[in-house]
């Protein structure tokens, strides 16, 4: 009998335990269960929105390739429904690169709204050495060295040097020019750049002043 009593009156402990918190148990297992099912709902919707990313992409490819205007098309697809998504700024660089010769404006702008809007900085940054290279082609020198007056270029040292290095042969600053081209021979990015080229371009720099007279007075 005293066990019997025990017994009950633990049940009924528990009962006035759940009537005053069993709404706090039922209210966290539904709250997880929504969290779970929100959160396998944001993962696929994600997913679904990266994909048709990437598909957008492939067809602008494609469209590029075969001179088609709807690459125009693809690409505000792209910068409407997707404007954070990596595949929109490869768009981007891949618009540029088709546009260069007929419009190099446009290949600018194409550009500088990679540069300025990726979160991806190694691809901001190619955009921002393209972007960089368009200008220089277009004798927009100055803005083609602001563009490049960065911080941390990273292994894109090597190739900034190169282009800073044509960029002064075209103001014809000699010195400078060959200072660009040593560093750009020896900083990070280095083994990316064609050796050979950058050397020739050394090479057919006029001697500096210090090195002429130096082989003046050793004759």
């Amino acid at each position: 009998m005293n066990e019997y009593r025990t017994e009950k009156e633990q049940l009924e402990l528990f009962r006035e335990w759940w009537r005053e918190y069993g709404w706090y148990l039922v209210g966290g297992v539904a709250f997880a269960a929504l969290g779970y099912f929100g959160w396998n709902q944001y993962q696929a919707r994600e997913q679904a929105l990266a994909e048709e990313a990437a598909d957008l992409y492939v067809g602008l490819q494609q469209a590029v390739e075969d001179d088609s205007q709807d690459a125009e098309r693809m690409l505000q697809l792209l910068r409407t429904e997707h404007p954070d998504s990596p595949y929109t700024h490869y768009a981007g660089l891949l618009m540029a690169r088709d546009v260069l010769i007929s419009d190099p404006e446009r290949a600018a702008e194409e550009l500088r709204r990679v540069m300025t809007t990726s979160s991806d900085d190694e691809l901001a940054l190619i955009a921002r050495v393209r972007l960089a290279r368009v200008l220089a082609y277009r004798e927009a020198y100055d803005e083609a060295m602001d563009v490049l007056s960065i911080v941390e270029p990273g292994r894109f040292a090597a190739r900034i040097n190169e282009i800073l290095g044509d960029i002064h042969i075209a103001l014809g600053e000699t010195d400078a020019a060959r200072e660009a081209y040593e560093r750009a021979l020896t900083e990070p990015g280095f083994e990316n750049l064609d050796r050979n080229f950058v050397l020739m371009k050394l090479n057919d720099l006029e001697p500096s002043p210090t090195a002429s007279t130096a082989q003046e007075g050793g004759e």
